[in-house]
Order: structure tokens, then C-alpha cells, then sequence
């Protein structure tokens, strides 16, 4: 072979070697690239429930389902007490909700809010500071706490009040009949403890 040749092939031979050596020992020692675009995960929120107590000798009814102490409510969840049986939802931070006998009622709650819709009997929300205590009737009578102060709102359906009425205008004769119908002015259905002032529509 010719020795120039042979030189040649040699150093070439050399420099491959050298070049894939430096290539080996770059990637071996590169550091892991770290994202500096890193999106974090926003912490999931506080699924809001109540829970039932009762107080009575017979359960109650959550969503047309027989419930009792320590069952877990559900915004949306529609609630009923027979007669002689009351019941509270504690709503832990919003407040609490009692419905007394013969109640039926829809309960919804958000964050800062917590909102009946009475169906019958009578119910009292116990708004905490910061949560706007609301029952509405369906005949369309309205009632709120403040918001800022929070308050306590107890709210009766016409029709019971209605019901309650006749009993007890029967029980005590024609004379107690004629004047509960003569002054249906003095059937108040909201009723607020002293030192609250909710926002009250009238029925018409």
C-alpha cells in the first residue's frame, strides 16, 4: 500500500474516533431540560351538602326516599316531615335550615346563598354573615336575609296558614270564624327574630 495513502486512511480513521467520542460524551452528560411552562392544577372545590337531623319518632322524606339522622343532602333535594316530626339540615359554613311538621319544601344551596322553596307547612333558614338566606312560597311570596349580616327568616305557606286557620276557628265556634275571616290583615307569614331586616314581598 501506498504509505501516503495509508497515513491518510489513518488520520481519517482518527478523527471519526475523536467525533464520535465528542458526540458520546455531550448526550452522557447533558443535563434533563426542565419546562419552565409548567401549567399548575387548580385545587378542585368543596362539594357543599347538608346533613339531616331529625327530631320524632318517624323518619323523614328526602326526594320521595325515606331518610333519617345523618343523612347527606343534596343541593336540589326536596324534603318533607309528617305530622309530629321536625327536622334540621345543617349546611355547615352557609348555616342551617328547619323544617317543622308537616312540611314539604326544595332546598338549593351555593356558596353565599341558601334558597327554599316552600310547598307547605313552615320553615326557618339560619343564615350565617356573608350568605343571603332566601324562602319563596309558591304563591309567589319572597323573603331574604342580608347579605352581610345573615339573619334568621322563618316563613310560612299561605295555604297552611290557611288550613291552621279553619281548625282552630272550628274548634272554637261561629263567632271565632267570623272574625278570623274578617281580619285576615293579622295572618303575618314572615316571620324574622329581632335585629334582622330581610327584604319582604306580599302576596297578593
Amino acid at each position: 500500500m501506498n504509505p501516503n495513502l495509508k497515513r491518510i486512511t489513518s488520520f481519517i480513521t482518527f478523527l471519526l474516533l475523536v467525533c464520535i467520542s465528542h458526540v458520546y460524551l455531550s448526550v452522557s452528560f447533558a443535563a434533563p431540560e426542565t419546562s419552565t411552562d409548567a401549567v399548575e392544577t387548580p385545587a378542585p372545590q368543596q362539594t357543599l351538602v347538608g346533613v339531616l337531623t331529625i327530631a320524632g319518632d318517624k323518619p323523614v322524606m328526602v326526594d320521595s326516599a325515606t331518610a333519617i339522622t345523618g343523612t347527606t343532602i343534596l343541593d336540589g333535594a326536596t324534603v318533607e316531615t309528617p305530622n309530629g316530626v321536625t327536622a334540621t339540615i345543617n349546611l355547615n359554613i352557609l348555616g342551617s335550615v328547619d323544617f317543622e311538621q308537616d312540611t314539604k319544601a326544595k332546598l338549593t344551596f351555593q356558596a353565599e346563598r341558601i334558597k327554599v322553596l316552600l310547598l307547605a307547612g313552615c320553615v326557618t333558614v339560619n343564615a350565617k354573615p356573608g350568605v343571603t338566606g332566601e324562602i319563596e312560597t309558591s304563591k309567589g311570596v319572597i323573603s331574604k336575609t342580608e347579605f352581610k349580616k345573615g339573619g334568621v327568616l322563618r316563613v310560612c305557606h299561605p295555604d297552611s296558614v290557611a288550613t291552621a286557620s279553619a281548625a282552630v276557628a272550628g274548634a272554637l265556634g261561629p263567632l271565632a270564624t267570623l272574625g278570623i275571616v274578617a281580619a285576615p290583615a293579622l295572618i303575618i307569614i314572615p316571620t324574622v327574630l329581632p335585629g334582622d331586616n330581610p327584604s319582604n314581598s306580599v302576596p297578593n
